[in-house]
């Protein structure tokens, strides 16, 4: 006969074992992603940026999470930190609600929402300004349950002097602080000892914010540390369920535990709990192959690892703006911009992002595309725009630096490292020597801060500019940059001065395509004659022969260039009919071909 209690152990255990092996699909996925939480994610050493935090309820968890949150610095020791933190909230919560048998599955419903919060925020990591993100939720949540095991630990007599300090350490656990008086009132038989506990509790955040806070707003210090996502001009609620679903099962387990080792449905918890936390994690997590490539892409830049950027290019067959930019950077100093550009791809997509926050280029890596472009003042600039709202986080420092160098102010160079040497896993950290490349293109940028704009746009108009330089590589960028405006006069101007700087070498691939189709769809007087491949002047007529073809009633551009990508998406042709063009600063497309 089958012993009812060892199959419930076995479904217990196999639901655990599938719970776990889950969780670590889900770490390894996001490994890029938990990289640049610590990339973006402030932690300065020194009392200020303490007592900053300190000032805050939940201050004291959100300087954990951060210092912790730089662990990340290599994924693995990040995630296995985080991880042991779940293994200890999953066993301190079974002691704690004293949980036995299968009903102990419950405490798998916690450790999935906290989970679901960091796999969940999408485009949110660049710009959301919560201090210790990463970390704290977990941290405040393992502090309530070893409160919550301790007081159950002593006679209920007890519980009044437990209700109290959970009021006096609300300033420390914010919203924990709450929720641990709310479980120990539930965990027992209600009595007049759990009705004041409540009673208290429902002033609780009001002394607080009279007393200490009343420089925040009352919702601030209501609900201090549970994260919310919102800027000036947008937000997105649902980024802050898995907290309110931490929040609900929490005081839900004292109430149902008790009824969770009936024989007829003990054998089914495990298996409920398990499967609720699955679907849980993984219908809130967000995962867009383009979100971690465009990280991955970011990493290596930071690094100079130009042939690991060149590398992922060539995987991605449909990349994103910042993708497109890394890539140009990656081909001007491994070599063959001209060559192979387009081949690899300047269409840019849309980023997935089913929120409502606007993430840009800006956002994601223009810092670094200011640097590599030689455009430090900018780079500077908007690097103190964006550390001033979101933090002097590692990145920005790491750029910071380098622009430093760039400009050779030693002083600044040896603050901002002295900051970073401060962090895990940054003590020997230096920048990188400034490039033969940077310093060419350096003289070609005007040091004077000219545009109000930081957005791709604003990025290749500028460089479209540079066609009178006395600099191969800046002549190189600019006929690029004229080429993705498809502006036929700002090409001119920039293949001639390219050509004078390039004499006897030569004529890049793509420059070709590009000669060959202004001078036949958009000629002018001061024109000049080169000699052209005839293959690739004879692709040219079937490009068009092909477009001809194409053309029925009804098909809209977007349809034919979808058609023809295949066969010549890898041409510069295909860009100026069908891509999508960065627009000039004034919202035009500036060339006559496209109509």
């Amino acid at each position: 006969m089958i012993n009812k209690s060892k199959v419930s152990g076995i479904i217990l255990y196999v639901s655990l074992l599938a719970f776990i092996l889950f969780t670590i699909c889900i770490l390894y996925l996001n490994q890029e992603v938990f990289y640049t939480a610590h990339d973006r994610s402030e932690f300065i050493f020194g009392a200020p940026f303490f007592h900053t935090l300190l000032s805050k309820p939940f201050g004291l968890m959100q300087y954990v999470g951060a210092w912790l949150t730089q662990l990340f610095c290599h994924p693995a020791i990040g995630t296995g930190v985080m991880a042991a933190i779940w293994v200890l909230i999953f066993f301190v919560g079974i002691k704690a609600f004293r949980l036995q048998g299968s009903a102990s599955a419950l405490m798998l419903l916690p450790v999935a929402c906290l989970l679901t919060s960091v796999v969940d925020l999408g485009y949110w990591i660049y710009v959301s300004t919560i201090r210790g993100y990463w970390f704290s939720q977990s941290v405040g949540y393992l502090a309530m349950l070893l409160l919550l095991l301790a007081a159950r630990c002593t006679p209920r007599k007890w519980h009044l002097i437990w209700y109290l300090l959970g009021i006096c350490i609300y300033p420390v656990l914010g919203w924990y602080a709450l929720l641990f008086v709310l479980c120990l009132a539930l965990s027992e038989k209600i009595t007049w000892r759990e009705f004041l506990g409540v009673f208290l509790l429902l002033f609780a955040a009001g002394i607080w914010h009279a007393q200490c806070y009343s420089y925040l707003k009352p919702e601030d210090v209501v609900l201090a540390g549970l994260p919310r996502f919102i800027t000036p001009s947008d937000s997105t609620p649902h980024l802050t369920l898995p907290f309110w679903v931490l929040g609900a099962v929490s005081i839900l387990i004292p109430l149902c535990s008790k009824y969770m080792n009936s024989p007829k449905i003990k054998w089914l918890v495990p298996v409920l709990c398990t499967a609720a936390g699955i679907a849980f994690t993984w219908s809130q997590m967000y995962h867009d192959q383009n979100y971690i490539d465009e990280m991955r892409m970011v990493r290596h830049a930071e690094d100079d690892n130009w042939k690991e950027v060149l590398r992922m290019a060539e995987e991605n067959e449909r990349p994103t703006t910042t993708m497109i930019f890394l890539k140009n950077i990656a081909l001007m100093n491994e070599g063959g911009l001209l060559d192979r550009s387009f081949k690899l791809g300047n269409d840019a997509v849309n980023i997935y992002n089913p929120d409502s926050i606007h993430v840009s280029l800006l956002d994601i890596a223009s810092p670094l595309v200011y640097y590599n472009y030689g455009m430090i003042n900018e780079g500077i600039r908007l690097n103190f725009e964006n550390a001033i709202q979101a933090g002097f986080s590692p990145f920005y420092l790491k750029v910071l630096t380098r622009c430093a160098l760039a400009v050779g102010d030693g002083q600044l160079v040896e603050r901002y490292t002295t900051l970073l040497h401060h962090l895990p896993f940054y003590g020997n950290w230096q920048p990188a020597p400034v490039t033969e490349k940077i310093k060419a293109l350096q003289k070609c940028y005007p040091d004077e801060l000219t545009g109000v704009e930081n957005s791709d746009s604003y990025i290749v108009n500028g460089i479209s500019l540079w066609y009178n330089s006395d600099s191969k590589v800046a002549s190189e960028q600019a006929l690029l940059y004229a080429m993705l405006r498809c502006d036929s006069r700002r090409f001119w101007a920039s293949l001639r001065n390219f050509v004078n700087l390039h004499m006897n070498e030569q004529f890049p691939l793509h420059a070709m395509e590009a000669y060959i189709l202004y001078m036949d769809k958009a000629p002018e007087e001061k024109r000049m004659m080169l000699p052209v491949e005839q293959s690739v002047f004879e692709r040219y007529k079937q490009f068009w022969n092909t477009l001809e073809s194409k053309a029925k009633p009804g098909m809209t551009i977007q349809q034919a260039g979808e058609e023809m990508r295949e066969e010549y998406g890898d041409t510069y042709w295909w860009y100026n009919i069908f891509g999508r063009k960065f627009m000039n600063p004034t919202g035009n497309i500036g060339h006559e071909v496209h109509s």
